[in-house]
């Protein structure tokens, strides 16, 4: 028999799972998901810094659409596997890096930058290899794929 959920393992759960799909677009997104869990916005911002200390996620934010302005990029390195985790978290550190992830392959890291500007996309992917001393294998978006990203936290299904 499953123990009972303590309250903020709920809220918890339900701001990582309800909200990853159409995140309110008002002056106070997280007053109004407060307002849909019975809580301020207040306990909303300070859940979601838990949350982001703790690493259950990475960021909350806008991501450019192709053809809406700015510039995207798929960039890899390849990271001494002693060194993975610190790799992404200094790449993690850059405002332009939506995500990263590992795979087992020679470019073990994988990350997307999206930026304003080609300049400025190109500029953090130079930050990142200057700061890592590990050259990016950079593939420049041709062609938006969309795919879904979101995962039913109660079920493991998209």
């Amino acid at each position: 028999m499953n123990a009972p959920i303590e309250p903020f393992a709920a809220l918890d759960l339900a701001l990582l799972n309800d909200w990853q799909r159409e995140f309110p677009l008002t002056a106070r997104p997280f007053d109004t998901i407060g307002a849909e869990h019975g809580c301020s916005g207040a306990e909303v911002q300070a859940r979601y810094r838990d949350l982001l200390r703790g690493g259950a996620l990475s960021r909350i934010g806008g991501i450019f659409g192709v053809g809406a302005g700015g510039s995207a990029m798929l960039c890899a390195l390849a990271v001494p596997a002693h060194q993975l985790d610190h790799m992404a978290q200094l790449v993690n550190g850059f405002d332009f890096v939506n995500h990263n992830y590992a795979r087992q392959h020679h470019w073990n890291l994988w990350f997307v930058v999206t930026a304003p500007s080609v300049a400025d996309r190109d500029a953090c992917v130079d930050q990142i290899e200057s700061l890592t001393g590990l050259r990016a294998l950079r593939l420049p978006m041709k062609r938006a794929f969309r795919i879904d990203l979101g995962f039913d936290l109660h079920t493991g299904h998209c």
